[in-house]
This record gives C-alpha cells, structure tokens and sequence, in this order.
C-alpha cells in the first residue's frame, strides 16, 4: 500500500447518525438496548438493534432521488457525506469513486414488492422494483454527489469491505479518480433476521452504514485552479508583508494512511476459518501495546472463535464494536475501519488493526497508522 489516506470517515449505526454518536457509544462500552422483529405467521422474534430517527432531519433526504428509497440508501448517503465533507466544502470539483459494499441489500422493498407479486402480480407496484435492486443505492449516491466517473457495487461477506478499500487504492494509483469513498451499509428486517437465525440463534442484528474516503498524499487541484491560486498566494504574500504580526498558518487536519491490507485468504476444505484467520494475522507486522485491534467478536459464533484464536495474545487495546451495536454484517465491517481510522485521526493509537473473518468467503486484515513524515 503506497500514501493512501484516510480524509474522512462517516457512521450511522445504533448509537445514532454520524462518527460522534459511534464512538460515544464505544467509550461507554455498554450494549444498546435491543427491540424484536417479529416473524409474520409464526409468533417468533428476533433480537435487533435499529438505526434511531435522524434529529433533525437531514436536508439530502428531499433529494429527488432519495424521496422514495430505501433505509439502506439513507443510512449509506449519511455516511458518506459526513466522510467527504471536508473535501466537498474545499474542492468541490472533486472527482469522486464510489465503491459501494453490501451483503443483503435493500431488504425493505424487496419483501413488499415480493409480497405484492405473490398477493396479485397485476397490482405489484412498478414503482418499488428499481429500489429492490442491489446497485440502487450506489446509484442514489452517486446522483448526490453529481461528480461520480466511476461506481462499483461489490457483493459479498463482510471481508468484501476490505476488498472495497483495496479497490479503491488502486483507483487512485491508477488517477481515476481524486478521491475514493467507500461505503458499506444495511438494513434489517424480519426476513434477513430469520436467515442469519439459522446459522446462531443468539446473533442480534444491527442496522447502519460506515464509510472511508481515500485520497492519496498529491494536493487535489485542478490544472485551472492553479492559476487562481498562485493569485490568491501573490495577494497573501501583500497583505502579509504589510502585517506585522501575522496570523500563523493552522496546522492540516490530522489524517490516517492505510499502510496494509492483506492477501484474501479463501475458505477451502484445506483452510477453514481458524487457519484462515492465522494466515492474516501472519502478514501483519509485531504488534505492540500501544497499538489497537478493532475485531469482529460479538457476532455470528463460528467466525467469532476463529477470530479468538488467531488473536488470543494480542498485547494491546481490543474494541469490539458487535457487542455494542449489533451484528451488521458489512456495515459492521464498515464500523470496524471507521473506529480504526478515528483511532488515528485522533491520535488516541499510533496504529489500528481491523480483522474481519468472513461467514463463508475469506479472512482479511487491514492497518492503519499515524502517516509517516
């Protein structure tokens, strides 16, 4: 990994809407209360933590194409702003990648337009179909922001989300873009509950989004805009020479870099998730105690165990955002990296370490650290 960085993170999750309420409820440490989805038919019910309504109501949800989406796209749109705010406020020209990761998708209208088609298919509403589609809210996102050359929507376990960062540094060797935001999101209903029921009967589900915008250490300006700006410096440069106690330069905002992600290690009849989680523990650099592990434990048991094995003598902090939030699934994964990067971008850890162990893909790890001088 070569000066990829981190410029800004955003969540919504459990705790509330944006990265202070995330990392509020992480210090406090105690679990968010949970309410029950009800299984239709069948009297049971299922443990959840939902997303609490946005006070006030953020003014992008009356964005044309956000009217009638899905909570997905709302939850993702919010991460997402919040992660590029700071460079949509100073270079609003920016060209921005979108790399939009999900596991379920949009779950809210699939299960009513599925319920319509099976009650009467002549009456199922047309208008509810495009929303039942997986790259719908990449698309709604990309609409947002009005400056998207390219948008991907990746498919897969949580350990996609890794994936999704790794694109994303490529994107930006590669100058495809100037700045890159990876987004991961769900949303929850009785449907999805019951599948993940199946495979742990304990897991309590929690619904959000996370995302990480990715620039790389180049200033982003455009071959126009230099023009201006040594317009501007000549300006400063006078006003400076006529000030006798000049105003001192503030310092940069803090950033994190992303100094590594590790080879995907597959699942096979060879490699289970034990082995798996081994692996990526064995590509990364000797930890230390000032360092940070934000892991996946408190979620669905199998990866859980792997996880507590190849991380049984880890000498630092551990955070464990599932057992504060919920098991979301790629917007855990997402919550995972954004913990770690505010770790870093307020200096709290030198370096953080995130472990995702994936339910039936891969086991991947990523590193982040104070950027080097």
């Amino acid at each position: 990994m070569s000066q990829v960085f981190i410029s800004g993170i955003g969540a919504v999750s459990p705790a509330g809407w944006g990265v202070p309420a995330l990392r509020a409820a992480m210090d406090a440490a105690v679990p968010l209360p949970t309410v029950y989805l009800a299984h239709p038919g069948s009297g049971r019910q299922f443990q959840f933590r939902g997303v609490p309504p946005a006070e006030p109501r953020p003014s992008f949800i009356a964005h044309p194409r956000l009217r009638r989406a899905s909570p997905i796209t709302h939850y993702a749109a919010a991460a997402a702003l919040e992660a590029a705010g700071l460079l949509l406020s100073t270079t609003p020209s920016t060209r921005f990648g979108l790399i939009f990761c999900l596991q379920s998708g949009p779950v809210q209208y699939a299960t009513r337009f599925f319920g319509e088609v099976v009650n009467d298919p002549a009456t199922a509403s047309p208008l509810l179909f495009p929303e039942t589609v997986f790259s719908a809210p990449a698309s709604h996102i990309a609409a947002l922001l009005g400056t998207v050359p390219i948008s991907y929507t990746i498919l897969g376990d949580p350990s996609a989300f890794l994936e999704g960062l790794a694109m994303g540094a490529s994107w930006l060797a590669e100058n495809r873009v100037d700045a890159c935001l990876v987004v991961g999101a769900e949303e929850f209903n009785w449907l999805q509950a019951q599948a993940v029921w199946h495979f742990d009967h304990h897991a309590i589900l929690g619904a959000g989004a996370g995302a990480l915008c990715l620039t790389t250490s180049a200033p982003l300006i455009r071959e126009q805009d230099q023009d201006q700006d040594q317009e501007h410096e000549q300006d400063g440069n006078r006003d400076r020479a006529l000030d006798l106690n000049p105003t001192p330069t503030p310092d940069p905002p803090p950033r994190a870099e992303l100094t590594l992600i590790t080879d995907p290690i597959t699942y096979s009849e060879s490699t289970g998730m034990a082995a798996a989680a081994a692996q990526v523990r064995s590509q990364l650099p000797p930890a230390t105690a000032d360092d940070l592990l934000v892991d996946g434990l408190g979620g669905t048991c199998q990866p859980g165990k792997a996880e507590t094995a190849a991380w049984r003598d880890w000498p630092g902090t551990r955070l464990s955002p599932k057992r504060i939030l919920g098991e979301g699934l790629m917007a855990a994964a997402s919550w995972q990296c954004v913990l770690a990067a505010d770790a870093i971008l307020s200096r709290r850890h030198s370096s953080a370490t995130v472990s995702i162990v994936g339910f039936n893909q891969q086991a991947l790890a990523a590193r982040f650290a104070i950027p080097r001088q």
